[in-house]
């Protein structure tokens, strides 16, 4: 018998109906993988991906327009130093 937190298997219970299996057969899973060194990350939710942008926003215009060529002077530059 496993005991989980109620927080714990509310999570369990999301990520199982979100894959469409059991709750017993992530539970398997988990262990198959965990037993084998192999876990894999979950899959990203759409938001982590609306996080980026804007991340590296420079506050200058055309740098995504001009990123090449923003970026051979950039590196030009610093290989100049």
């Amino acid at each position: 018998m496993v005991y989980l937190d109620p927080e714990q298997m509310k999570a369990l219970k999301d990520r199982a109906r979100a894959e469409r299996v059991s709750v017993a057969e992530l539970i398997r899973r988990s262990v198959s993988q965990s037993l084998q060194g192999q876990v894999e990350a979950p899959a990203p939710t759409p938001d982590v991906y609306a996080r980026l942008v804007g991340i590296g926003s420079s506050g200058q215009a055309g740098v995504a327009d001009e990123h090449d060529a923003r970026l051979a002077s950039a590196l030009t530059r610093d290989h100049l130093r």
